[in-house]
């Protein structure tokens, strides 16, 4: 179970599965049809999307665990491992449906140029998408046109038709994503009280002056959340991301120690974080309008 093999093609993919290649860069499999694989671990070189829809043995993720119960999207980018949580001579049988492409397939689109923008392929699997049966039926249609293009052979159209199906999927999974924030705003508002608490604790601890400023991959951490899922969830419940949430914090921090005339604003920032003070009063004049001295005036 600790070998991991490289998945580097669409045909090493499909073949795995005992599925036929229609083309060698991008593929849609129903895997109701594919024939039981062997439990590895995969490093993907590609883009892989699954679709499951049933319960089906625990699989491995980066460095989670997914227990699939719901209809559930996932994805995985190239550079991610991904697999089964299982000894090697076990075999599974694959179920529901899998969307794969090479990177190259996309370079030179403008799906290619805006591919980063999908921030969902670095959730963790507990952040996978957990999608309604109308939603399973969106996913199913981009998914069968794909397909229908694959099996119609490629021609100067294929391409085009094919990408542009592709970053429309995309795209409905960015409004399902959206949906799931808004469904889950009891969870995500109790991660926004954990993550204001684990600033004040961090401030409060004097580790501004050990480690620096709480960046937002440590509060990602601290909070078991990938830090793209984190800073997504910040902004569609604050409307600030999660770096501006962190800096209004310093903000407020900075203003009750500047109101005490005899701490200097350079120990003020230091005991903040800041290695050099000169960072830290162009932050709190972008910020309040003002520098942290005309603040010390105003207020006193």
């Amino acid at each position: 179970m600790d070998k991991i093999e490289k998945l580097s093609s669409v045909t090493q993919f499909n073949s795995r599965r005992g599925q036929e290649t229609l083309h060698p860069l991008v593929s849609v499999l129903d895997q109701s049809k594919s024939q039981k694989i062997r439990a590895n671990r995969y490093l993907s070189e590609l883009y892989v999307i699954f679709l499951k829809d049933v319960k089906c043995e625990q699989m491995t993720y980066g460095r989670n665990q997914y227990d699939y119960q719901d209809e559930t999207l996932i994805f995985i980018a190239p550079g991610q491992v991904f697999g089964f949580n299982l000894p090697d001579e076990i075999w599974v049988q694959p179920s529901g449906w899998a969307l794969v492409f090479h990177p190259d397939f996309i370079k030179g689109t403008s799906l290619g140029r805006k591919m980063n923008e999908y921030g969902f392929f670095s959730y963790d699997a507990n952040e996978a998408l957990h999608i309604s049966e109308r939603e399973r039926q969106i996913v199913l249609e981009c998914f069968k046109k794909i397909k229908e293009e694959l099996e119609h052979g490629i021609d100067k159209h294929s391409k085009t038709l094919i990408v542009s199906n592709i970053e429309l999927f995309l795209n409905y999974c960015v409004r399902f994503f959206d949906r799931q924030f808004i469904t889950r705003e009891t969870l995500n508002k109790d991660i926004l009280v954990r993550f204001e608490a684990l600033l004040n604790d961090y401030f409060g601890a004097n580790l501004p002056q050990t480690i620096g400023l709480p960046t937002v991959a440590y509060c990602a951490e601290k909070l078991h959340l990938s830090a793209n899922y984190f800073g997504d969830l910040v902004k569609k419940e604050t409307g600030k991301t999660a770096l501006e949430f962190i800096q209004l914090k310093v903000i407020d921090l900075a203003k009750e120690k500047i109101v005490d005339p005899h701490q200097t604003i350079s120990q003020i920032a230091y005991d903040l974080g800041y290695r050099y003070p000169q960072h830290f009063t162009r932050l709190f004049k972008e910020k309040v309008g003002i520098s942290p001295l005309e603040y010390r005036m105003t207020m006193n």
